[in-house]
């Protein structure tokens, strides 16, 4: 069975965010990358990336996310539709989110882009 290496980096991705290895998961994007979140908002660069991963991951301890499948969506693009579970720190109440995240990756395999989406109402 052949694998696509973009869905692997993907799942990869995943994996680690599921685990929280945030030492990781920076290593995996680009240095100008960016992230766009309709949750979070819009972060430029890794370190400005890591910052609110690190911020996130502090509010949302638990968080873990489950996807169904992966799929190419344009030249070096993947997505997926997501259900992250976890609780909030600051209020000890559970959260659920589902979304459709699309990763974008460099022609050397690390994340250029990312765009966290809520469902279409």
């Amino acid at each position: 069975m052949i694998t696509d290496p973009f869905i692997e980096r993907a799942k990869k991705y995943v994996t680690l965010s599921n685990d929280h290895d945030l030492a990781s998961i920076k290593c995996l994007f680009a240095d100008d990358a960016t992230y766009h979140s309709d949750y979070f908002g819009t972060y430029q660069g890794s370190d400005a990336i890591h910052a609110m991963m690190t911020s996130f991951f502090a509010r949302f301890p638990d968080a873990y996310w489950e996807i169904p499948d992966y799929r190419n969506n344009e030249q070096n693009g993947v997505e997926f539709t997501f259900v992250m579970t976890g609780t909030d720190a600051s209020t000890g109440e559970p959260v659920t989110r589902h979304g459709l995240e699309r990763i974008y990756f460099t022609s050397t395999g690390l994340i250029q882009h990312i765009a966290v989406c809520k469902p279409k109402q």
